[in-house]
């Protein structure tokens, strides 16, 4: 049996019905939701518990690449970073800064952090990922993890989730309720967490309807409603009858 079989049968395959495919994937957001939270909450209290040992209130900064308010990515980051300072009260402090591009600004916002006394830090965008290696070589005694990155170091750890997963069952979803055969996918950047997800949203569609087609738009940013929403007019216009999208805002 191959694995997009095996797969297809965990979720239900064919036989499975809109409704617990809807299900499925409602249980699957709520899992990335906690693991957000839960994931930070974790990270932080092992290095809570050494800053304790120390007599040190441990100080964790978040680096965050679109608004708070987003619905998105960044919201759920900033839940996890509330739910440490709910758990662990006066033995820890939370900053973040919030709408950093990636690139120079974000290097500068990692140092700022890492010089405030910042002993974890939290670089929640893909594109963080060499600025988080910079700044991590010249600060050794600070802890950084990265999100959906592949780079480590001795002090930079990474941390991501099955996204694909989730996509996959969508995929299925997307074709069966579908009277055009044809999806639009609003995606952020060419980079591997974005890619698998499109694949996977394809390969699931395609074991509903194998000659199930989907368009994709590049708006070459993960927070900008002005063109997200553009992006799924233009899809809309091509046949697309199903809306789906990787990146941050509610916008298509």
């Amino acid at each position: 049996m191959s694995n997009r079989q095996r797969f297809a049968d965990d979720v239900g395959g064919k036989t499975t019905s809109t409704a617990k495919r809807y299900k499925l994937v409602r249980q699957k957001e709520l899992t990335v939701k906690k693991l957000i939270g839960l994931m930070a909450l974790s990270l932080a209290m092992v290095f809570a518990m050494g800053a304790a040992s120390a007599a040190d209130k441990l100080k964790v900064g978040f680096i965050y690449v679109g608004p708070v308010g987003d619905h998105g990515w960044t919201y759920q980051h900033d839940q996890g970073r509330l739910a440490i300072e709910k758990e662990l009260g006066d033995k820890v402090e939370t900053v973040f800064v919030e709408k950093v591009a990636e690139g120079p600004d974000a290097e500068r916002t990692i140092t700022r952090l890492a010089r405030q006394g910042a002993g974890l830090i939290f670089t929640t965008s893909f594109g963080f990922m060499d600025p988080t290696l910079k700044v991590a070589k010249r600060f050794p005694k600070v802890k950084f993890e990265h999100a959906t990155g592949y780079k480590r170091s001795e002090n930079v750890a990474t941390y991501n989730a099955r996204f694909y997963e989730g996509r996959y069952i969508i995929g299925q979803i997307a074709a069966k309720m579908s009277k055009s055969g044809v999806a639009g996918y609003v995606a952020s950047f060419p980079i591997p967490e974005v890619v698998m997800g499109i694949n996977s949203f394809i390969l699931g569609a395609q074991t509903i309807n194998s000659n199930f087609k989907v368009k994709v738009i590049w708006v070459n940013s993960w927070f900008d409603p002005g063109k997200e929403a553009d992006a799924a007019k233009v899809l809309i216009g091509q046949g697309a009858d199903i809306i789906t999208q990787h990146t941050d805002s509610t916008a298509p």
